[in-house]
């Protein structure tokens, strides 16, 4: 066995340079334990799962699969999922989960698979060897209701695996209390590369090319370099948050009396909270711009169908910018107005296949949407996601399901990230949010202080653990 001691998180840094796209992918954590909030989780097994053979559905052999376009767009940046169960009513072993994790990666072969280098062009893509999933089998000395799960570096963090190589690594930890953790580490760009080989997702012939995308997106290499800092509240960091359907509902009041999506007026009163951070934090932000983005999803798009058979998203990160001086000032509803314009721009199929065809002709050379590359000189950034169709209460192993899931983003990104999810209350049937915000810590200061009405930290009274 093996014990790992967990972090205080490590200095923040992003994209550097061009080679921040060969140095992110092999990102290391700091091993650390907190003697305040600490504790240890020890390893008892590592295994490799392969995918179950099968006489009816044979597995490819050393294929090779390329990258989408839109599968490019993604840095080579691990991303997170995590769920929390309380003690199973009765004895369960993991190899029930590893036997159906076998069976389920003879359809979903890519996640066995790893990411290589093209020999020539040096992009990445997919190489279908079936090596399998790393399984790691760990055991924490610390209860469920003990976890402060609103800060996510002191509890998803520690349950969730350093993918060491593949493109999908799981964790199993079970708790002091005998409830179960259940962490999961994947490459963001395979959950899109599955799908590649659907004619949508290839540029047209003869290219179309917009010169608009030129505005929204730009090459890696200008890209400029990451200001260090030596302010703790300018250093990004994570917090976990319930917002009650309530408050959701009078936010979409405020903004448009319903003109406006839940979402939509979310987004604007958030832009409107780190706005008026900026403008009380430094007396020139107010002639600066803040940037906000938010993810949109072009599988329904593409395909022009209500289900679509993308496996993962096919996704674009447009932006907006406005003066700080009036995302302060302005109304609710007009800061919600120019969010559903940054919507407005990308909800269209020829959206993302003028992306398509833009990011074509300037491969090798890996793209990135504008937004995160704001430099020191620039107002605040960030990017919202929506993240309503998050499964949270279907992840259900055999042991009940979970009281709790989350995404998790690793630390390095330099651009705020905010996500919406469903809230796993059972009883929610009112539609309470879980808001999962990766912002500056002196921007979360600001926003629990101005609006804990909104904002409120997730707690095991809430989860009812």
């Amino acid at each position: 066995t093996k014990t790992i001691h967990f972090p205080c998180p490590p200095s923040s840094s992003f994209l550097h340079s061009l080679k921040f796209l060969n140095r992110v992918s092999s990102h290391s954590r700091l091993m650390t334990t907190s003697a305040a909030r600490g504790f240890h989780v020890t390893t008892t097994r590592k295994e490799i799962v392969a995918p179950a053979s099968s006489p009816l559905l044979p597995l490819p052999e050393n294929r090779i699969i390329s990258l989408s376009n839109l599968d490019l767009l993604l840095p080579p940046v691990d991303i997170n999922v995590c769920f929390f169960y309380k003690k199973p009513l009765y004895n369960t072993t993991n190899d029930v989960l590893k036997t159906s994790l076998a069976e389920a990666l003879v359809s979903y072969y890519v996640l066995a698979g790893e990411v290589v280098a093209n020999p020539i062009t040096g992009e990445p893509e997919i190489l279908c060897n079936n090596s399998g999933v790393e399984v790691v089998e760990a055991a924490a000395d610390v209860e469920l209701r003990e976890l402060n799960l609103h800060d996510p570096y002191q509890s998803i963090a520690k349950f969730v695996p350093m993918k060491v190589h593949g493109v999908f690594a799981i964790q199993l930890t079970e708790l002091r209390c005998g409830s179960l953790v259940v962490g999961c580490t994947f490459d963001h760009r395979i959950a899109d590369a599955y799908s590649m080989n659907i004619s949508l997702l290839n540029s047209r012939r003869p290219l179309i090319i917009d010169s608009s995308v030129d505005q929204m997106y730009m090459p890696v290499t200008s890209l400029p370099l990451p200001q260090e800092t030596t302010n703790p509240d300018n250093i990004l960091t994570s917090r976990i948050y319930y917002i009650k359907a309530d408050v959701v509902q009078d936010l979409q009041t405020q903004a448009g009396n319903g003109k406006r999506t839940k979402l939509e007026s979310f987004s604007a009163f958030l832009w409107k909270l780190v706005a008026k951070h900026a403008a009380t934090t430094d007396s020139k932000v107010p002639n600066l711009k803040s940037k906000f983005g938010i993810v949109v999803d072009g599988r329904k798009k593409l395909t022009e169908q209500e289900t679509s058979p993308y496996f993962g998203n096919v996704l674009s990160v447009p932006f907006g910018e406005q003066r700080i001086d009036d995302l302060t000032h302005k109304p609710l509803s007009w800061v919600a107005d120019e969010v559903h314009k940054v919507l407005e721009s990308s909800v269209t199929k020829d959206h993302f296949l003028n992306l398509i065809d833009w990011i074509e002709i300037r491969r090798p050379v890996p793209v990135v949407s504008r937004i995160y590359g704001a430099g020191s000189e620039d107002g605040p950034a960030f990017v919202v996601s929506s993240g309503k169709s998050f499964p949270v209460t279907r992840i259900d192993f055999g042991w009940g399901s979970p009281v709790f899931g989350s995404y998790h983003l690793p630390l390095g990104s330099r651009t705020g990230y905010v996500m919406t999810m469903p809230s796993p209350v059972v009883d929610n049937s009112a539609g309470d949010w879980i808001v999962y915000l990766h912002l500056e810590k002196g921007q979360l200061k600001f926003i629990e202080q101005e609006a804990p009405h909104v904002f409120k930290p997730i707690d095991n009274d809430y989860l009812k653990i």
